[in-house]
């Protein structure tokens, strides 16, 4: 017989940003303490008792998480201890949440780091001077969501008892992915692309985090884009980093052969996808 597959394992698994895709990367998602209806005195994740478990990233209302709740859950509390990254000098952690409902307070090794507002927006922590010197680690978040509170984002999430009309049931706490990324100090944060048809180029806008024109890696870095359509390479060039935005256009090269670069066009015919790989030198 066939081996049984747990459809909820690649959810749990898989690389959870489909940008900037670094190797170096953790997957917190799975078990983690948990607890509800705790005393609004209890503020600090030492005063909690955690006396369930709940499998992130499946919202306490979802029968995936363990938890299956629908009642109202205006606080609820999450914890979980992980091995301590191997750093080098110059690596940095980077705490991920891709989405938590609504308000977060996250605590590393006891040490608070930040909050966040707002359910449905990625934030991230750099967490690397919480690490202990010791294998285990800990981290532990405190979810705050109203669910009578109307002025807040919520989508179609029902505010009444039972899921009504058009609402839909409610979505409390971590209900996507958690992970920590190792990065250097210098880094690319983040891409914009910019494709041009008429005119056969990409402009591409990146943005590097831990650099300015002043600083003393200026002019002695190089960025290198390679962009790639299967094993055929369209552009592989290399630019000088002056400062802490790089922004050129990649003029892709014409064949001589009437509409050949269409074939480099996105269709549903021929869904088409450029890779783009990035790197500091």
């Amino acid at each position: 017989m066939p081996a049984v597959v747990d459809p909820t394992e690649d959810v749990r698994r898989a690389y959870p940003r489909p940008m900037l895709v670094r190797e170096k990367w953790v997957c917190l998602n799975g078990a983690w303490e948990f607890a509800r209806n705790v005393s609004a005195n209890a503020l600090q994740p030492a005063k909690v008792e955690f006396d369930e478990h709940i499998d992130v990233p499946f919202a306490p209302e979802s029968p995936l998480s363990g938890i299956h709740d629908e009642a109202f859950l205006p606080r609820c509390w999450y914890r979980r201890s992980f091995d301590r990254p191997k750093l080098s000098l110059t690596d940095r952690c980077i705490l991920h949440f891709e989405a938590a409902d609504y308000t977060a307070n996250v605590w590393v090794n006891g040490q608070f780091i930040g909050s966040h507002e707002g359910g449905y927006t990625r934030f991230s922590f750099d967490i690397t001077d919480q690490l202990l010197d010791s294998p285990q680690q800990s981290i532990a978040v405190r979810i705050d969501d109203d669910p009578q509170d109307l002025s807040k984002p919520r989508g179609k999430q029902d505010w009444k008892a039972q899921p009504h009309a058009i609402w839909y049931p409610r979505t409390t706490g971590l209900w996507q992915s958690v992970w920590m990324e190792i990065v250097p100090a210098v880094r690319i944060s983040s891409i914009q692309w910019t494709p041009c048809v008429k005119d056969w180029c990409i402009g591409v806008e990146t943005h590097l985090h831990g650099i300015n024109a002043t600083s003393a890696d200026a002019g002695n870095l190089r960025l290198n884009i390679k962009l790639a359509i299967g094993e055929r390479v369209l552009a592989d060039d290399i630019y000088t980093v002056t400062d802490s935005i790089v922004s050129r256009t990649i003029q892709l090269s014409d064949p001589g052969i009437d509409d050949a670069r269409s074939e480099l066009l996105w269709s549903v015919d021929r869904p088409n996808l450029i890779d783009a790989q990035l790197t500091l030198l």
